[in-house]
């Protein structure tokens, strides 16, 4: 008992090997606090219509675009940026008639030269949207300014190649169109992440000095229209009529000749039948022919037909009363005599 008693630690040995197993303890759960508590902080929510560019180490590494609860490496090793990629952003530019507020920048950069080296009051309307996430955020420091320097120096580009008349009428539509593939593809080669959804002319409209005479122009231009679609809706109404007519006079000839055509085939029918009788009695059928002949050139004739060779006498219209003469007018009297 005595070398037993001898061989354990004294207290302060033990004290100290429990101490230092508490504070392990304590450290390792700290440090999973810590640690769960720095894990916490890659974790962020997605909505619809959101992006977000995760950086890693400030160098981009993806775009994530599902929504829903995502988690990356907490900061400073990877941060994400969530971007509204499904707005549609609206910027006007230039002439606005009849708004008191519009700037004088607004309204200098509304005037744009024509081809025909007339001057035009042009304002205009775009609509885009962030198509790329990374590229809207970080490959340009201002994608507004972009776009509207962009936007600006495309319906320049598109309006000095077009005359003036073509702006104000039947041109618009054209214009609005190479404008806005002319800034996508500026915008696509700045890789701006933005793309495009409409640039519309809101106003259009000729220097005050000659407004009466642009005015006229139009006019022309509308009643033209007018006019044409007058044109194309009389033609629409005749040459249906004309169709169905032209259809029904073409029936009737098609009627027409089947009916002589079949006529002409049973006469050809009928003077085949007539001549195989021909060649069995010549005689026969040639004198029935002769009657036939003189019934149709003389219906209301009476005829007497006498056999060859028999003696003629005279013919007595028997059973038959005479008709009376016809009586004769009395002569007229004379011009001036007297009666």
């Amino acid at each position: 008992m005595a070398r037993d008693v001898e061989s354990l630690p004294p207290d302060d040995e033990v004290k100290g090997q429990v101490g230092r197993r508490l504070a392990n303890a304590v450290l390792t759960v700290v440090s999973l606090g810590v640690l769960v508590a720095w894990a916490y902080f890659g974790f962020y929510q997605l909505d619809p219509g959101e992006n977000a560019v995760i950086l890693t180490l400030g160098r981009y590494s993806n775009t994530v675009e599902t929504p829903g609860l995502k988690w990356h490496l907490p900061p400073p090793i990877q941060a994400h940026d969530i971007v509204r990629v499904d707005l549609i952003e609206r910027e006007q530019f230039g002439f606005r008639s009849g708004e008191s507020e519009a700037s004088e920048l607004e309204q200098i950069e509304g005037v744009i030269q024509t081809k025909d080296n007339n001057v035009a009051h042009v304002g205009f309307v775009v609509q885009y949207k962030i198509k790329d996430a990374f590229r809207s955020r970080y490959r340009i420091t201002d994608p507004r300014a972009t776009l509207r320097d962009t936007a600006q120096a495309s319906i320049r580009e598109i309006i000095g190649k077009t005359p003036i008349d073509g702006v104000l009428s039947e041109l618009r539509g054209d214009v609005q169109r190479q404008t806005k593939d002319l800034l996508q593809d500026i915008l696509d080669r700045y890789e701006s992440g933005l793309r495009v959804e409409r640039v519309e002319l809101t106003e259009v409209q000729p220097p005050p000095e000659v407004q009466d005479a642009f005015d006229d122009v139009i006019a022309s231009a509308q009643d033209k229209d007018r006019k044409r679609n007058e044109a194309e809706a009389y033609a629409n109404e005749v040459l249906p009529q004309a169709e169905a007519e032209a259809s029904e006079l073409r029936q009737a000839a098609q009627g027409y000749r089947d009916a002589k055509v079949a006529e002409a085939e049973g006469e050809a029918a009928r003077f085949s039948a007539v001549l195989v009788e021909y060649r069995k009695a010549p005689e026969v059928t040639r004198t029935r022919l002769y009657l036939e002949t003189m019934e149709e050139v003389m219906p209301r004739v009476q005829k007497v037909i006498i056999e060859p060779g028999t003696n003629l006498l005279p013919y007595l219209p028997l059973g038959q009363e005479p008709r009376a003469p016809a009586p004769v007018p009395p002569p007229a009297p004379a011009a001036g005599g007297s009666q």
